[in-house]
């Protein structure tokens, strides 16, 4: 094995490795979930060293470089308060997501108007408008690096989730045609269908590994797949409803699942077994997701209010910001306003 670069993941703390074995070009991850500010490097990357045969002597100062680096970011004060900077009339109907570049430049949105647009951050013009899609622009992605346009064909009913593996090298669709397709990123072409699920798939993920894929289905299921192999893994059973969202840990030994059954739960991601059921929600959950460390679970659940959703449904935190509404508009009309608009924050 011959290591070829180093790269730095910033969340979570982590090192990343390329090297060569055999003629093909492989990655693994070297997790630092424990770093603090306070850290000794120097103890640190001679642990590295004696764990990771790929870490020579030689890369010694290199690898203590960019763990200083990754401290430098733990050390930023995260007690932030934010502004509204701009309010955006993004589209002319609905918004389904917005995702930022890795450097936070540029940002695109999707929209029921069947189009997505790139907008540039500071000026918050926008770039160009992205059309084609024949239906709703459900889910969206940055790779990096970013350039290439590839329309991948393949699904026979709508894409519910849509994400790149850690390395960019493949792209991940879930569909409301109970299959997943995985795709090469460098050429478009599908490279494998993930079948099982009774009914349609409501979302899907990588581990941050690339290793292995989760799928969760509305037939009440989750499943575990190989992503070497393309075989099922697992099979997450136990929710009495569906199954709206899915997540692994930082470590990619536990998932979390949230279902319309008001429940959330924790599985372990090789045998399937349900370790934990999280309760005290009054409505389905739409929404939840580990924080880097693994250790805290944050989880949403949806309250028909005649429109929209009310946020008040946050578990850990809630969101109290009105941003982007006008004072002199009836209140129904401010909520649709909030769906048609995307608001900026700056930290103060």
């Amino acid at each position: 094995m011959k290591l070829k670069s180093l790269l730095l993941r910033y969340y979570p703390p982590g090192i990343m490795l390329e090297y060569e074995k055999s003629g093909e070009l492989k990655t693994r991850s070297i997790d630092l979930l424990e770093l603090s500010p306070g850290t000794d490097v120097s103890a640190l990357v001679e642990e590295i060293k004696r764990a990771e045969p790929l870490i020579t002597a030689s890369r010694t100062e290199q690898v203590s470089l960019l763990v200083q680096r990754l401290q430098e970011k733990l050390r930023e004060n995260s007690n932030h308060s934010f502004y509204l900077f701009k309010v955006l009339r993004a589209h002319i109907l609905p918004l389904t997501n917005v995702a930022l570049n890795k450097s936070g430049s540029c940002f695109i949105t999707g929209s029921y108007d069947r189009t997505c647009k790139l907008w540039d951050t500071a000026s918050g013009e926008e770039l160009h408008t992205l059309e084609g899609h024949r239906n709703v622009v459900y889910a969206i992605a940055f790779n990096n690096p970013y350039g290439k346009v590839f329309t991948l064909i393949g699904h026979c009913a709508e894409i519910s989730s849509a994400l790149f593996s850690w390395d960019c090298s493949l792209i991940l669709t879930g569909s409301m045609d109970k299959t997943c397709m995985l795709w090469d990123a460098t050429n478009g072409k599908c490279v494998a269908t993930l079948t099982g699920h009774d009914d349609e798939i409501l979302d899907s993920c990588f581990d941050y590994t690339g290793k292995l894929i989760a799928t969760a289905s509305a037939d009440g299921t989750a499943r575990v797949y190989c992503a070497a192999t393309r075989k099922c893994i697992t099979k997450l059973e136990g929710h009495e409803g569906e199954i709206s969202k899915i997540s692994f840990n930082p470590q990619g030994n536990r998932l979390l699942t949230g279902s319309s059954d008001k429940t959330a739960r924790i599985w372990d991601a090789q045998t399937g077994q349900c370790l934990q059921v999280l309760e005290g929600h009054t409505d389905e959950i739409f929404s939840c997701a580990f924080n880097y460390k693994g250790n805290i679970v944050i989880t949403a659940r949806t309250i028909p209010v005649g429109y929209g959703v009310d946020w008040r449904g946050l578990r850990v935190s809630k969101l109290t910001s009105n941003c982007g509404q006008d004072p002199g508009l009836p209140e129904e009309e401010q909520a649709l306003l909030m769906f048609h608009t995307l608001s900026l924050l700056l930290q103060a």
